[in-house]
Parts: C-alpha cells; structure tokens; sequence
C-alpha cells in the first residue's frame, strides 16, 4: 500500500496507481452520498495515513519539472483511475473555458498538471490552486449544457464554489473529491468528444467508480 504526505500547510501527497474498477456511469439526479469504505479525510486524518504509507514521486516527462519557488512547496499531481491521465490546466483555452481541467497528460509536464492542496479548518475542506496560472480551482455552477459544473482555475480567491470534501478509500487506495457548491462528485468525461474530452465536472450523486476515483501523486519540492 502507498502513500501520502501532509505538511503543516495541510497539503497532501500520495499513492500508486491501483487497477480502475470497473463502474456504471456516473449518476447526477439527486443529492451526494458517500458510499461505504470512503471517508472524509481532515488534517489528522492525512497525518495518521502518511504514517502509515510512503510517498510516491509523479512521473515527470523529460525536461520536466515543478519550480520549487512555488509558494507551497508540498504539491500534487491528480490521475484519473477511468483513464490514466493526469488532470492539466488549459490555461491556453479561449473563454468561457479558460483553465478548464482535464485528464489528459500521460506525464507530468511541469505546472500544468499540478496543484496545491490547501487546508481550511474552520470549513474542513480544501481549495486546489492551480500551479499553470495561481488560480483556485471553481465549479460552474452556473455554465449550461454539457459544460456545466466543469471544474476551471479562474479565481483569485476562495469561496463556496471552490472549496471540495477530500475522501479517501483505504481498501482502494483511491480519492474523490465532492464540491461544497453542489454536494455532487467531481467525474472525469471520458465519453466527451471535443475540446471538453476529459473535462473534470462536479455531476455525480455518487461515487460509482473509476468515474469518480484519482490518485494523488506527490511532485516534491
């Protein structure tokens, strides 16, 4: 069993890839809830399992790289149990999709696949900052069509639209993330076509499976 890494910063770092299990598509007709063996994961909680694991390095691509003047130097690096990839930034996107995410990087080519973790206490709940642009992480709520509670690095500060629950599943070794906004789980849409193939968006009641499972690399300092 592998990993994760909790600094005091309250960012986390983790795990090896496990095989995807096999799931339904994912379901958005109702309200969230957390099926058995996932739990929410706090500060403590990362401290208690990154005593028990080691921490695994994402797999950089040649030349590749995270600066190590980033603000935060514990940062992590989110692959798609569904499909592989690792989750990138597409801060060259037009708008309205401007640093849309996507699971779609093989590697880890530098910031664009990489993001800060951060803590809140009093909400228990984390914002991710994107490494490509400095911005956090928000859901669309508000985007219609199939665009809707995609997941963008568009904000300079944190709110209720970015900040999710982080819940992990010991047996699996897996993480999922579920919005506060909406309650709903963050799925990657493998089945898209076009330039949202593999968008990240908060749609799903539920977690069913590799849908809605990543895994966590640590990128190191």
């Amino acid at each position: 069993m592998t990993s994760v890494f909790l600094s005091l910063s309250a960012l986390l770092a983790v795990s090896t890839l496990a095989a995807p299990a096999a799931g339904a598509a994912p379901r958005a007709d109702g309200p969230a809830a957390v099926p058995g063996g996932w739990e929410a994961v706090d500060g403590a909680e990362l401290a208690r399992i990154s005593e028990k694991t080691g921490t695994r390095q994402a797999p950089f691509a040649a030349g590749g790289g995270v600066s190590t003047t980033a603000e935060v130097p514990e940062l992590l690096a989110l692959q798609s149990a569904r499909n592989g990839q690792f989750a990138a930034t597409e801060v060259n996107y037009a708008a309205p999709n401007t640093g849309v995410l996507r699971a779609r990087s093989a590697e880890v080519g530098g910031s664009w696949e990489g993001f800060a973790f951060e803590w809140d206490e009093a909400s228990a709940t984390y914002a991710l900052k994107s490494l490509a642009n400095n911005r956090y992480v928000a859901v669309e709520k508000n985007y219609t069509g199939s665009a809707q509670n995609v997941l963008r690095a568009r904000s300079t500060s944190v709110g209720g639209w970015e900040r999710f629950f982080l819940y992990y599943n010991e047996g699996l070794d897996r993480w999922a993330l579920q919005s506060t906004l909406n309650g709903l789980f963050v799925a990657m849409e493998n089945n898209y076509t076009g330039s949202l193939q593999y968008a990240l968006r908060a749609r799903s009641t539920e977690i069913t499976g590799s849908w809605e499972e990543f895994t966590l690399y640590h990128l190191g300092a």
